[in-house]
């Protein structure tokens, strides 16, 4: 795959960020609340270090996390937060560490609330992923309006590391928005699915 015109941030990455793109990136993720919330603690993790970084500890992340089992790291005790902050395989944040748990609380209540988190999060677009068709990575944002609008909603929900630009990179990731460039791939695969 190696003559595939991909996304700039990609086009010279290691195997594992293509792996990423290539795979996991812009698909939208419906009905599966385990890897949404992977998929949230991930990107507040990142705030403030590249998703490469984030990518290589994946793996570390998945063991510390249960599986990112929500129910259970929604009852993590101090102890076990305690024991993450000391695990050198994950981002040993105390802050990115007791919001992740907080965050699966919330999540939980969502659940309650709307039956899935996929439930209440896909309802901000419909059910239907927003299909970009950007020239050039410099024209994909930052953030926008609805990336705020969900951060809102889910500060107001009592998350944490959910800011806007932080929940419009999860959006990219989960598929909610597909910001694969027009030259790139995977653009014209994703939208010929959706």
């Amino acid at each position: 795959m190696t003559d595939l015109t991909r996304c700039r941030w990609a086009a010279n990455a290691d195997d594992l960020d293509k792996h990423y793109h290539d795979h996991e990136w812009g698909v939208p993720v419906i009905g599966d609340d385990r890897h949404l919330f992977e998929m949230l603690i991930l990107e507040g993790a990142q705030a403030g270090l590249s998703w490469s970084t984030i990518l290589k500890k994946r793996d570390g992340y998945r063991a510390a996390y249960d599986n990112f089992d929500i129910a259970k790291v929604a009852a993590y005790d101090d102890a076990k937060q305690a024991a993450l902050v000391a695990n050198p395989n994950i981002v040993r944040n105390k802050l990115k560490i007791k919001h992740s748990i907080n965050n699966a609380r919330g999540m939980l209540k969502i659940q309650q609330e709307f039956g899935s988190f996929s439930n209440w999060l896909w309802n901000f677009v419909d059910g239907q992923p927003i299909i970009n068709h950007f020239q050039s990575p410099d024209d994909v944002p930052a953030q926008t309006e609805l990336a705020k609008t969900i951060s809102k909603a889910l500060k107001k929900r009592g998350f944490g590391f959910v800011g806007p630009t932080i929940i419009y990179a999860y959006m990219q990731g989960v598929g909610m928005v597909m910001d694969h460039t027009v030259d790139c791939f995977r653009y014209q695969e994703l939208i010929s699915k959706g």
